[in-house]
């Protein structure tokens, strides 16, 4: 404890010393007020009892002035002169902005300059910024850090955490950003602009946002001059590292490849903070008029919305309204509309989105209508084929049911190897009864047919592919005689002349034809053996003699 009070004497802490850094990282010259309701908005309830206000505005700075004190002791920080109400401006230092890009995970060439002097003449501008980024961010306490506060307290910071919310963090915002018509990002041309706050923030809708901050200093024309600069930087287009020419916004900001529906180029949001001697009721109107060209929409066919491709969603917006109503509050004026809105329809096209999600629910209704349609069709072609099947399928014969589906399949099988039905015309029970009265031996023999043996499984075309059997006694063929009778090819062996006997009755079959016709017995025996052995046929002069 006492070597970080030795190296911090004031007493902060690292958070504060965070808070420090993330806030002057992205306003670059703020006061300790407002560091303190961005990074810690908590003290505001705690100490709202004390009185008068310079002692209330002194207790919840307190922590963040001793961090700020020992940054600049660190060399981080530094006053930059004083608010006209008094307040005293702080900055980073070039080596504090170093720090602050750690802490915003920016590159340090993008952190801007230290905006050292900004404040020798009061810095109204950036502290109208400032007021705008805590109108857009309307920080939320943490109830965490006030449970052992007074029950009023958390009341009221209970009341402020279930208010409309603000859009993104501190770390979503960019403060005076170039806007190169000519030149480069980080060497930008003549004829750019710069612009007071950028925000990025698509978790809550808003991808890219440009804002401009008033304080009714510049007239209508001024305002007009630095829309065109805008536009001029939109249809600025480059080449991408994939090649491709991109519009130049798009290089650095990820943004939708539409917006709302539209082609358009991001919105730009004027805040207006009536402390100058114009009237922002007078320079909107003729602001209107001078930038039409740049928002003007094209009525779509139906009259229901318009169509703003190419064009700048400009809208307008009081700083006072901003931080009564916060985003969410209908006080935001788009150019072109008749009434305020929320910040997100402003920046939109609700009126669209509305007629796009009427045509797709009118598309998602067509098609599911023709899908209907096709699962009816399917259905009463399904029932018509199936009315059609049952008119074809066969009955039986002996009882006349009709057969299953399973009984009508394998009556009708006329596969290679599966051996025909043997009652195609009857049902499985009048078929069980048939082949009971045939006998038990000749219906176990038909519906049970043992495998073919291993000389038999080698062919790829039979003669019987089941064992056959004697047409004279029935009897089964041996494994002998049915691999004699299969003999189909050609060679020297004779091909069995009664290929449908067994072997007994084949051998029967001879003698009683010996018995009867000895002479013819002889004749075929002849015949066989001049068969089994062809004649010799000689070569040379020798063989013609003889012929």
């Amino acid at each position: 404890m006492a070597g970080t009070r030795k190296s911090n004497p004031a007493g902060s802490t690292n958070s504060y010393r965070g808070d420090v850094l993330r806030v002057l990282g992205v306003l670059k010259v703020a006061t300790a007020d407002q560091i303190q309701r961005i990074g810690a908005p908590h003290l505001t309830f705690r100490h709202a009892d004390k009185e008068p206000p310079s002692k209330r505005k002194q207790a919840r700075t307190a922590s963040h002035t001793g961090a700020l004190s020992d940054m600049r002791k660190h060399g981080l920080s530094e006053n930059g002169g004083s608010t006209e109400t008094g307040d005293c401006l702080r900055n980073l230092t070039t080596k504090g902005l170093e720090a602050a890009s750690y802490e915003l995970r920016r590159p340090v060439t993008e952190m801007g300059s230290t905006a050292r002097g900004a404040g020798s003449s009061g810095a109204s501008h950036p502290m109208a910024v400032n007021e705008t980024v805590i109108a857009m961010l309307r920080p939320k306490p943490n109830l965490a850090k006030l449970a052992d506060d007074p029950p009023h307290v958390q009341a009221a910071a209970r009341a402020a955490v279930d208010g409309p919310d603000g859009i993104g963090t501190i770390a979503s915002y960019w403060t005076e950003v170039p806007l190169p018509a000519t030149g480069t990002w980080n060497a930008p041309g003549k004829g750019g602009a710069q612009a007071d706050l950028v925000l990025t923030a698509p978790q809550d809708q808003v991808p890219l946002l440009f804002i401009e901050v008033d304080n009714c200093h510049e007239t209508a024309e001024e305002l007009a001059a630095k829309l065109e600069k805008y536009a001029r930087f939109f249809r600025r287009k480059m080449k991408d590292t994939d090649g491709r020419e991109r519009p130049m916004w798009r290089t650095r900001w990820t943004a939708p490849a539409t917006w709302s529906g539209d082609a358009s180029h991001p919105p730009v949001l004027l805040v207006f903070n009536h402390v100058g001697e114009r009237n922002p009721n007078r320079t909107i109107p003729r602001l209107m008029e001078l930038t039409r060209h740049l928002w003007q929409g094209e009525r779509a066919e139906d009259g229901r919305h318009h169509y703003y491709d190419e064009k700048i969603p400009i809208v307008a917006v009081g700083l006072r309204n901003l931080r009564e109503h916060g985003p969410a509050g209908a006080v935001f004026l788009r150019f072109g509309r008749a009434h305020p809105q929320p910040l997100l329809d402003a920046i939109g096209n609700p009126r669209r989105a509305a007629a796009d999600a009427g045509a797709r629910e009118v598309a998602r209704a067509r098609r599911e209508e023709y899908q209907a349609q096709l699962r009816r069709v399917a259905q009463d072609q399904a029932a018509k084929q199936a009315a059609e099947r049952e008119a074809r399928r066969p009955v039986c014969a002996a009882c006349g049911a009709k057969f299953t589906d399973a009984r009508w399949e394998a009556a009708r099988t006329t596969d290679w190897g599966t051996p025909p039905d043997s009652h195609p015309h009857l049902c499985d029970g009048c078929k069980q009864k048939a082949s009971v009265s045939a006998g038990p031996t000749h219906s176990r023999q038909e519906e049970h047919q043992e495998p073919l043996p291993e000389w038999a499984a080698r062919h790829e075309f039979m003669r019987y592919p089941r064992r056959p059997r004697c047409a004279e006694c029935k009897a089964a063929f041996t494994d002998e005689r049915w691999q004699a009778v299969e003999r189909t090819g050609w060679g020297t062996v004779p091909m069995e002349a009664r290929p449908t006997l067994c072997g007994g009755c084949d051998q029967r079959y001879e003698i009683d034809r010996e018995q009867d016709w000895p002479c013819a017995s002889r004749q075929e025996q002849e015949q066989e053996r001049e068969q089994a052995v062809p004649e010799q046929k000689t070569t040379g002069w020798f063989s013609r003699l003889r012929r």
